[in-house]
């Protein structure tokens, strides 16, 4: 069944049908996503522990993503329940909980390889290096394969997806050209920040390129804000990452139960004497144990004082004490069936805890969407985070890796732009590459033919440099990553990994 767009916006008032997740279009929309190679080329992408490093039993954005939805599914469901204290929001809002399922499915088409890093290193070059003032990002990567670069029968463009899973999907429903003095001075919404004088745009869902249709999806809803569906997605996204990372560290054997420890018997033991230090000497090597969990309880008064509250901290640095650092890890994973277990009761008793812990945002909170987790949830949400954060990411060994795959992606995005720009080569770059470009140059070309209230307007020779840059980011970021190891090696002249490349370059 093909519809328009226009045919296929959201009806008003909602039926039950839809309510139950059955509407027809929301069906199609989420097959279309499952059936895309975007969606299969996430189980090659890494999610934060390359695959090959760390064994087949740890997440990718596949496996991430199918969780994701899973637990969107199972938050949209218990909605519908009129003990829930979100029932009257659902009820009034609407929450399908397809439209859940679809956004959720497709909430990281856009990562590209290598995971969080991928997204800063193209981002820095998109800018840097090929002068795109939107640089790269993410989750505008995701709405662009979403509007404009997957394919579907008799679609001129995109999967041609109904407006509220469109809408869903935009966790953060802005561009970069954000008119930031119309935000005024009050609390920014996640995803922005105040720096000097200015507001820098850190996160947002569509490139200028595809800043109308994201328009066209949300012009039901108030600005800056997410949908009800797509807070729901959010949410999910956050419970899954959060547990999920946990339980492959645990696997991997990367997080020591001592250095865990230490950091949380430092807070608790010594809480009064830390919050008499200043933020300088937190964040000192000779710091006590505790300065990091203290450094992010005063990160939360000062990015997110709607939620901060320093008795829920306590608690929830309390509950992840005992449940993780003296339960889980505990016992080094070993692989045995008892310890298979224990890790399984471990994440489906916070899974279930969790998504049973949405409530109502407070009205007219910039810092979150119309849901949220409550007190209790969201301060142990955000303390399993840092438990990744803290003892992983910043670990020198994962650091130096990433370093090296910081210059694969450089010599990749260089020497595509290279070669698509010699005047005597650029006719055998892949049929992909110059399809990408075509397509982001007709969009820069609409740009400059309509104007733009916020996005720079590019001449015509603009238009063509640009097109050949956002084309490269568009290819680059569609590889897996081994793709991204193989095309930088052998545009930099080395065979060894020539014939892993593939057919679809």
């Amino acid at each position: 069944m093909q519809a328009g767009r226009a045919t296929r916006r959201v009806p008003e008032p909602r039926s039950s049908v839809e309510v139950t997740g059955e509407h027809s279009q929301f069906r199609l929309d989420l097959e279309r996503i499952r059936f895309s190679p975007y969606f299969s080329r996430l189980s090659a992408v890494t999610q934060v522990i390359a695959q090959p490093q760390a064994g087949p039993l740890i997440h990718n954005r596949l496996t991430h993503s199918i969780k994701v939805t899973a637990v969107a599914r199972a938050i949209a469901i218990t909605l519908t329940d009129a003990a829930s204290p979100a029932h009257p929001l659902a009820a009034e809002l609407g929450c399908d909980a397809v439209v859940v399922q679809a956004a959720a499915s497709a909430h990281d088409f856009g990562h590209p390889p290598f995971g969080h890093l991928g997204e800063r290193v193209l981002d820095r070059l998109a800018r840097e290096t090929l002068g795109l003032a939107d640089g790269f990002e993410g989750n505008a990567q995701t709405y662009r394969i979403l509007a404009t670069l997957d394919v579907t029968e008799n679609a001129p463009h995109g999967l041609n997806l109904t407006a509220a899973v469109r809408a869903a999907v935009a966790k953060y429903p802005w561009t970069r050209f954000v008119d930031v003095q119309a935000l005024g001075s009050g609390p920014l919404p996640r995803g922005m920040r105040r720096v000097g004088g200015g507001v820098d745009i850190v996160k947002f869902s569509a490139y200028d390129l595809d800043a109308v249709d994201l328009a066209e999806a949300r012009s039901r809803l108030p600005e800056y804000e997410q949908s009800l569906e797509c807070s729901v997605m959010d949410i999910a996204d956050d419970i899954a990452y959060s547990i999920h990372d946990v339980d492959d560290f645990y696997r991997a054997g990367l997080l020591s139960q001592g250095a865990v420890a230490r950091e949380f018997r430092g807070w608790v033991d010594g809480a009064t004497e830390l919050r008499r230090l200043g933020d300088e000497a937190l964040s000192l090597r000779s710091a006590p144990p505790g300065a990091a969990l203290e450094g992010l309880r005063r990160k939360f008064h000062r990015n997110d004082a709607w939620a901060a509250d320093d008795d829920a901290f306590a608690e929830a640095v309390g509950v992840v004490a005992q449940d993780l650092v003296d339960g889980l890890l505990a016992t080094p994973f070993d692989g045995s069936i008892a310890s298979e277990r224990a890790l399984s009761s471990f994440t489906n008793r916070w899974i279930s805890h969790l998504q049973t812990s949405v409530v109502p945002a407070p009205p007219g909170e910039a810092r979150t969407g119309p849901l949220t987790l409550d007190r209790l949830a969201w301060h142990e949400v955000e303390v399993l985070k840092f438990v990744h954060r803290h003892f992983i990411l910043e670990r020198a060994d994962i650091v130096m890796y990433q370093r090296g795959l910081s210059r694969v992606l450089t010599r990749a995005v260089k020497g595509l732009t290279a070669w698509i720009t010699d005047e005597y080569d650029r006719h055998r770059v892949p049929q992909r590459l110059k399809e990408l470009v075509e397509i982001a140059t007709d969009g820069y070309e609409r740009i400059r033919a309509a104007g733009s209230e916020g996005a720079p307007v590019p001449d015509r020779s603009e238009a063509l440099r640009m097109g050949i840059g956002r084309g490269v980011i568009d290819y680059v970021a569609s590889l897996s990553d081994d793709q991204a190891l193989a095309v930088s090696e052998a545009i930099d002249g080395r065979p060894d990994r020539l014939w892993d490349i593939g057919q679809n370059l």
